[in-house]
C-alpha cells in the first residue's frame, strides 16, 4: 500500500493492515503499477483522508465509493477535488445542497480540506482506482480496511453523524454493528450523482442536521463553508 497510516488510526487499523487480505492489495498495486497502470490517487496521498482527520478528532463521515478516476481529480478525500479542477457532477449537486440548506454559496473550487480538518471523514471504500476505469479497484482489499475505519468511529464513545449517500454506502453500514447503537445520527439518501440526486438527495437537508445533531450533542458544529 506505500503510504503510511497516521498515528491517531493505527491501533484502529492495524489488525486489518496485518491481514493477508492487505498484504495482496500492496503486493497487487505494486504489481499494476510496474505493468505501468496509472493509479489515482499518486502515492503519498492514498490516505489522506487518515491524515487530516485522526480519528479522536472525527465528527462527521461521509462516504464514498471510490476516487475520481480522471486526471488531476483524486487527492484522497472523498467527493473532493484538487484547486484548479473542474467541480465533478456529484459534488456540483453537494454544493447546491448546501447552497440550498445554509445559505452557503457554491464555490468556484471543488476542495473540501476545510471540513476535513474540522473532523469530516471524507473516506472512499477503495482509496484507489486504474485511470479511466471506475470502480476498478473494487473488492481488491480495501474494503476491510475502510470497514475497519468507520468501524472505529462507530464504537467510539462520543456520538457522531454518518452521511450515507446512495445504496453503495448504505450497504457498507449495515456491516457495523456500532453504528446502529443509537448513539449516532445515520443520514440516508439517495447519491448526488446527476442519474439520482432528484430523487432524494435534493431537499435531504444534510449539513443542517448533522450541525443540530453535533450541537445538541455539545459536539460542535461544522463550518461548511468554504
Amino acid at each position: 500500500m506505500a503510504d503510511s497510516v497516521p498515528d491517531s488510526w493505527r491501533g484502529a487499523l492495524d489488525p486489518a493492515l496485518a491481514a493477508p487480505e492487505a498484504r495482496r492489495l500492496g503486493g497487487w498495486l505494486r504489481a499494476e503499477e510496474e505493468a505501468g497502470k496509472q493509479i489515482y490517487p499518486p502515492r503519498g496521498s492514498r490516505l489522506r483522508a487518515l491524515e487530516l482527520t485522526p480519528l479522536d478528532q472525527v465528527k462527521v463521515v461521509i462516504l464514498g465509493q471510490d476516487p475520481y478516476h480522471g486526471p488531476g481529480q483524486a487527492h484522497g478525500l472523498s467527493f473532493s477535488v484538487p484547486p484548479g479542477v473542474r467541480q465533478p457532477p456529484s459534488l456540483v449537486n453537494i454544493l447546491k445542497e448546501l447552497e440550498a440548506d445554509l445559505g452557503i454559496t457554491r464555490p468556484d473550487h471543488g476542495n473540501l480540506e476545510s471540513w476535513a480538518k474540522q473532523g469530516v471523514l471524507l473516506l472512499n471504500n477503495a482509496l484507489t482506482v486504474e485511470a479511466g476505469q471506475a470502480g476498478s479497484h473494487q473488492m481488491r482489499g480495501w474494503e476491510a480496511i475502510t470497514d475497519a475505519a468507520v468501524r472505529a468511529v462507530a464504537e467510539r464513545a462520543e456520538p457522531s453523524v454518518f452521511i450515507l449517500w446512495g445504496s453503495h454506502a448504505q450497504k457498507k453500514a449495515r456491516n457495523v454493528p456500532a453504528l446502529h447503537n443509537g448513539r449516532h445520527l445515520v443520514i440516508t439518501s439517495p447519491h448526488p450523482s446527476p442519474l439520482s440526486a432528484h430523487r432524494g438527495f435534493f431537499g435531504s437537508k444534510p449539513f443542517s442536521k448533522a450541525n443540530t445533531f453535533l450541537e445538541a450533542q455539545g459536539r460542535g458544529a461544522v463550518d461548511w463553508s468554504l
